[in-house]
């Protein structure tokens, strides 16, 4: 039995990405990702404007008239999330924490996924893996996919990508398109980013809280880690200290930037309390013009 609550949400977010995905997303996202090629469909009788090119000789000769060849795009996908659920992801300084975003972002992409049938598939990780899913068709697969997202607790803290990524690599071996979604609060992941990334279409989501991009003046605080439980201590009401912790947190999201950037990796940002619609809308945008 699904707690009344969680039934509740998952309800709000099947109407509202559903919504998202008719209205606004579900062209991009069939633009932007294209299927795997082209399929023979059937054989018919040459029309004038045909090309030349596709005459199937072998059928033509045994007919004595002009036949081609039809072929269709190959259309179904599989979606992989690989969703970083770890501790750092309950902090929220506005309406919703991070892991909470990336419930949201899954369940949007999701329901772009089954709308274009296509499968959809999910790994939950933190410093392990929590829990895969394989991936699947249908809308009631993905509400189950959405439920365990929303409803998942964690039994580690910490984060370790690589082996998100190893995990990835291992359990899934045909191609198919990774969305990475995380606030990237890992290190030394770059050679496993750079190895899946040659066999996937990898996608990366960062998940950023407005906080860790700017800190008011609210006098002398504290800060603990909900990674490590690493507490410290900040005087806000100094404006050299603000602008020491503004000025690391745009050093990090440029090392992020320029690292995807080197490996050729979709990137974007998603900061929580925007629109993530619209932030989606012009990512596809952006990459399908290149």
């Amino acid at each position: 039995m699904i707690p009344k609550e969680l039934a509740k949400k998952i309800r709000f977010l099947e109407i509202y990405t559903s919504k998202a995905v008719n209205d606004v997303l579900a062209g991009e996202y069939e633009s932007v990702f294209k299927g795997r090629g082209m399929e023979f469909d059937e054989v018919r009788e040459y029309s004038p404007g045909d090309e030349i090119r596709s005459i199937d000789w072998n059928v033509t000769a045994r007919m004595g008239t002009p036949y081609v060849k039809r072929f269709v795009e190959e259309r179904e996908l599989t979606i992989m999330f690989l969703v970083d659920l770890s501790a750092s992801g309950t902090f929220g300084s506005v309406k919703k924490t991070k892991n909470e975003v990336a419930a949201e972002l899954c369940a949007l992409l999701s329901f772009s996924a089954v709308k274009n049938n296509d499968k959809v598939g999910l790994i939950v990780f933190t410093d392990t893996i929590e829990m895969f899913i394989p991936p699947k068709k249908g809308v009631s697969h993905v509400l189950r996919l959405i439920r365990e997202v929303l409803s998942f607790n964690p039994t580690a803290t910490r984060t370790n990508i690589v082996e998100a990524l190893d995990y990835l690599g291992r359990v899934i071996h045909k191609r198919c398109v990774v969305f990475l979604i995380s606030d990237f609060q890992s290190e030394n992941f770059e050679k496993s980013l750079r190895v899946l990334s040659k066999r996937h279409d990898l996608i990366a989501l960062s998940i950023i809280d407005p906080r860790e991009n700017h800190m008011p003046n609210v006098g002398l605080i504290e800060l603990e880690d909900a990674e490590t439980g690493e507490i410290i201590r900040l005087d806000t009401g100094s404006a050299a200290v603000r602008q020491k912790y503004e000025a690391l947190g745009r050093k990090r999201s440029l090392h992020l930037k320029d690292m995807f950037r080197s490996m050729d990796i979709d990137h974007t940002e998603i900061i929580t309390g925007r629109d993530y619609v619209k932030e989606l809308v012009w990512f596809f945008r952006s990459r399908e013009r290149r």
